[in-house]
């Protein structure tokens, strides 16, 4: 796989053409393709948890979450990206087709691992503020802890840090309280 990831920065267009040519998991992000490898098991328990948890509060609810992998196309006119959250909730579900979602979500969720830990806290967060997602988490398995970027004058502040004895409390979703101690 390797020798088909261009080393300079291409067009979305290129990146559907190598993205089409094979089975591994890209994600596509300021011009550059990164590969997704197969996430451990603390993320896989962690991330199942997450969901069951997102599941019961979304209940007859207008917004819905998603488990990766699902793509998620970020795009205006000047840029296209494709990335997959752990977890996508969306409001909005007219971008949502059988094969992804083309638009803005109003929370992401991503689990960090030791070869995504900068791309998550740099590239993620750069690329999730610019395009206006209300709410970012970045769980950390290792530190058992979450921690939650909300969206103010369009600039991601301060994170909010929960630790794994703590009740999370959402920023947009005002209700929305999970109890640690049922993640980690």
């Amino acid at each position: 796989m390797e020798n088909i990831i261009p080393k300079q920065k291409i067009t979305y267009e290129e990146f559907e053409e190598i993205d089409s040519k094979t089975d591994e998991m890209l994600e596509f992000i300021n011009g550059e393709i990164y590969l997704l490898s197969a996430p451990s098991v603390a993320h896989q328990r962690i991330l199942t948890n997450l969901s069951t948890e997102f599941g019961i509060y979304f209940i007859d609810k207008k917004c819905k979450h998603f488990v990766a992998p699902l793509d998620v196309i970020l795009q205006n006119d000047q840029e296209k990206h494709k990335v997959q959250p752990d977890i996508t909730v969306i409001c909005d579900e007219k971008g949502l087709t059988e094969n992804n979602y083309t638009g803005v979500p109003e929370l992401v969720v991503e689990i960090l691992s030791p070869s995504t830990a900068s791309k998550d806290y740099i590239i993620k967060m750069d690329l999730y503020m610019r395009f206006g997602i209300k709410e970012y988490w970045i769980v950390s398995p290792k530190n058992q802890e979450i921690q939650i970027f909300s969206l103010q004058d369009g600039v991601y502040g301060e994170p909010i840090n929960f630790s794994k004895d703590e009740v999370l409390k959402s920023v947009i979703f005002d209700d929305l309280k999970i109890d640690l101690k049922n993640i980690f």
